[in-house]
């Protein structure tokens, strides 16, 4: 049996006796949302029914079993690197953001006007960092240009 059949099955199964159960325990019928991913946990409840429900006589082949077991490994090893490469993006954008901090930054408004004045602080309440220039918080993707301000030649003094 394939997993294709399994599922088809299991579906249809579990929908009749969801709604026969739930008759007549609740007199009304739940639905239920089926998850479009397949996870660690639903490839094995898949692998042990199509284990349980093979034919003696004709065993699943071993070869695709470790196919289907490679596939899930593997499924699971992007996931983390996907995982790792956001937070990483994440964390890049918040040392950027820190690193304008008193630095003349340059943004566009919501008129269309180019705006510049001295990054004050740093906010990380949002998914994207905001720069507070001037009194306004400034998204850090919306910030078009840095430059670092001058510095004030101090007086030489004599003695």
């Amino acid at each position: 049996m394939t997993i294709e059949a399994i599922v088809a099955a299991s579906a249809a199964g579990a929908t009749g006796a969801a709604t026969a159960t739930a008759g007549v325990y609740s007199g009304s019928t739940t639905a239920r949302t089926p998850s479009q991913s397949l996870d660690s946990e639903a490839f094995m409840r898949l692998l042990v029914t199509q284990l349980k429900n093979q034919d003696p006589s004709s065993p699943m082949d071993s070869n695709q079993m470790i196919s289907q077991t490679t596939q899930l490994s593997m499924m699971e090893k992007l996931t983390a690197l996907s995982t790792t490469s956001d937070e990483n993006f994440s964390l890049q954008m918040r040392i950027a953001a820190a690193a304008l901090v008193g630095q003349n930054v340059t943004y566009t408004d919501a008129t269309g006007t180019a705006v510049t004045g001295v990054a004050s602080a740093v906010s990380y309440a949002g998914s994207v960092p905001q720069v507070t220039v001037g009194g306004v918080n400034v998204k850090l993707d919306a910030i078009s240009g840095v430059t670092t301000p001058a510095t004030p030649v101090a007086a030489a003094t004599t003695t």
